[in-house]
């Protein structure tokens, strides 16, 4: 499992290492390792202002009324548009450049990008979100409006029966890397910080150690896909 900038510790951890065990007086021949075809993860830090956090907190929180169907500590809003409340319109306002800029790296144009759903979740101490993804959308993504318990950060995960080996090599002597791990935990939000990912991504949240938690989830489709001619539009 890696967590939060792994991925960039071990980058550079691996280039010093290659220098140091380069001969000395000796030229060797450049090996470069490349990572195909990657996965997007966008983090936008304090795209909601505390006021706007403060506010859904407040509007929101108490209007969770939809049990979670694997923890009892865990709770849900009805789906919501922005059109339900002024707030909503404000957080999609925030949103919606983000996903406009988060599309062009999943799609390679920018197109126009619309929010489906949204809904709020409240986690007490104990609850945890098993692993899911988002059917019907292109891009999800979730607005951290409180304080979350290190614990607790959202865990992102490979599919279940994934293209890889049937056997692997998974023992305490085993150095874990952005090619070998099957797990990432986020890095620590704060409260207004969003992130995107695509839908299709798997992700859960470990049991909660701590205090309330409360987030905003949301799915979004673009307006339209064009493969060579067959374009489809979409509504919502």
């Amino acid at each position: 499992m890696i967590t939060g900038r792994g991925f960039t510790n071990l980058t550079h951890a691996t280039r010093k290492l290659s220098r140091l065990s380069r001969p000395i007086g000796k030229a060797l021949p450049t090996h470069e390792v490349i990572g195909l075809f990657p996965t997007p993860f966008m983090r936008a830090p304090g795209a909601l202002t505390r006021e706007l956090v403060r506010g859904l907190v407040a509007h929101f929180g108490a209007l969770t009324d939809r049990e979670n169907n694997s923890s009892a500590n865990l709770v849900h809003t009805a789906l919501l548009q922005p059109g339900d409340s002024p707030l909503l319109v404000d957080v999609a306002a925030r949103i919606t450049p983000l996903l406009a800029e988060f599309g062009v790296l999943l799609f390679g144009e920018r197109l126009g990008w619309s929010l489906k759903e949204m809904w709020v979740n409240v986690m007490e101490q104990g609850g945890r979100q098993a692993m899911h993804n988002h059917a019907n959308s292109f891009i999800s993504g979730v607005v951290y409006l409180t304080a979350t318990h290190p614990e607790s950060r959202t865990v992102f995960m490979k599919s279940p029966g994934g293209t890889e080996f049937s056997f692997k090599n998974d023992h305490a002597g085993v150095t874990t890397g952005p090619y070998n791990s099957d797990k990432w935990i986020s890095m620590q939000p704060e409260p207004g910080d969003v992130v995107l990912f695509p839908s299709y991504l798997m992700h859960a949240v470990p049991g909660n150690p701590g205090e309330r938690r409360i987030t905003l989830a949301f799915n979004a489709i673009p307006t339209r896909l064009d493969s060579w001619g067959y374009k489809i539009a979409f509504g919502g």
